[in-house]
């Protein structure tokens, strides 16, 4: 299949992207890494009157890591930000969520700022933002706003970019001292999207007693689900935590519909599974010396 009839520009400046945009309106559509666009578009279950193409932008491209966390710009690969050895010290999470994303090839080309502005409640890095409490900058003419992830994501693919905004940026913050991290998910075949998965932060106080246990899900909702599993497991020694609670808990908090891919108490089901296998993973990635693990 083939596109609708569209006007394509492709700005050099963030100043130019953004005067397109406020020209073009609700007609106007940004293509990055183009992975998820462009099969929408020949689909043509899109059909943007004015495609903004921002891969000749400079500048955009970056990976920042820091002792607080990762910033990723818009055009950042994933794959670019996979293989970032300080982006895995600062936010392991980030690696581990994206070797899930598709295949390398998809990777090589596709944006993870891209990725989350497309807001596919099947979408990895939605959970991993939701998750880590991260949020987005988005730039317009003559103004900028940050917004959190809680914000973000609207509705299935959906998110809070006004047609004239940009979004130029991400950042994910690092968990607290203490915490181990995870991420898992069950699809029909490798590469697909994911049928449940789910990315999870265990913290471990100093007596290696969980005091904090959260979990975001990808496929069970229209936005990225946040669940605090704490009251599941909080206090217990890591060693002897009882990990199918909050598996238990889980099941019993999310609500996801059936589709030709899986029925809803399936859906069900594996959240259970999931939240307790990755929980326990999470758990054992702890350092005895409290920092986040590696």
């Amino acid at each position: 299949m083939k596109p609708a009839p569209f006007r394509y520009s492709a700005p050099e400046t963030v100043e130019e992207a953004l005067d397109l945009l406020a020209e073009a309106g609700a007609d106007g559509k940004v293509l990055a890494g183009g992975q998820s666009l462009i099969p929408i578009l020949n689909m043509r279950l899109a059909t943007p009157g004015h495609l903004v193409d921002i891969n000749r932008i400079t500048g955009l491209d970056y990976v920042r890591s820091a002792a607080d966390g990762v910033e990723v710009g818009a055009l950042a690969r994933h794959a670019r930000i996979e293989r970032d050895p300080a982006a895995y010290d600062a936010v392991p999470l980030l690696r581990r969520a994206l070797r899930l994303v598709a295949h390398p090839v998809v990777r090589n080309r596709g944006t993870t700022v891209g990725s989350l502005a497309h807001a596919d409640p099947a979408g990895e890095m939605t959970a991993v933002l939701t998750l880590l409490g991260g949020s987005v900058q988005l730039r317009r003419r003559g103004g900028h706003r940050r917004v959190a992830a809680a914000d973000f994501f609207v509705g299935p693919l959906e998110c809070a970019a006004a047609p004239d905004e940009l979004v130029v940026c991400a950042h994910f913050p690092a968990p607290p001292p203490g915490t181990g991290t995870d991420f898992a998910e069950v699809s029909r075949r490798h590469g697909d999207y994911a049928v449940c998965g789910v990315a999870v932060a265990v913290t471990l106080d100093d007596d290696r007693r969980v005091s904090a246990a959260r979990a975001a899900y990808i496929s069970v909702a229209s936005t990225p689900l946040l669940l605090d599993l704490t009251d599941a497991v909080g206090g217990a020694a890591a060693d002897a935590t009882d990990w199918a609670a909050a598996g238990r808990l889980a099941r019993d908090r999310v609500d996801p519909d059936a589709d030709i891919h899986a029925s809803a108490d399936y859906r069900r089901h594996l959240a259970g599974v999931l939240t307790e296998r990755a929980l326990h993973t999470a758990a054992g990635r702890v350092p005895t010396t409290g920092r986040l693990a590696s």
